[in-house]
């Protein structure tokens, strides 16, 4: 990892990734999501990535948040492939091969 211009975590372990582990400038995607405890959030839970925000952040020169970072992304990629989906869907049904 102390190599990689890009680091995409998605590992499923709540700040694995440490200060350390990163080239300094590098681009890191974290992926993860994971509910550590905490007392003063209402539901005694907080989501956090599995990359060590506060620390890494110092070294990279760009990182993704958790909450907030690449799910906007994955929601809009869905709706796209979504709505790619029913475009062939409905070419295949104007050619007579699709779901009518």
């Amino acid at each position: 990892a102390r190599k990689a211009d890009i680091l995409v975590v998605a590992v499923g372990k709540a700040g694995l990734v440490r200060r350390e582990w990163v080239k300094p400038g590098a681009v890191v995607i974290d992926v993860g999501i994971n509910f550590v405890d905490d007392p003063l959030k209402k539901t005694g839970k907080r989501m956090v990535g599995d990359v060590a925000f506060e620390e890494v952040s110092s070294v990279a020169g760009h990182i993704t948040p958790v909450p907030g970072g690449v799910g906007p992304m994955t929601v809009a990629m869905l709706m796209e492939n979504t709505l790619l989906a029913l475009r062939r869907t409905l070419d295949g049904a104007a050619d007579g091969n699709g779901i009518a």
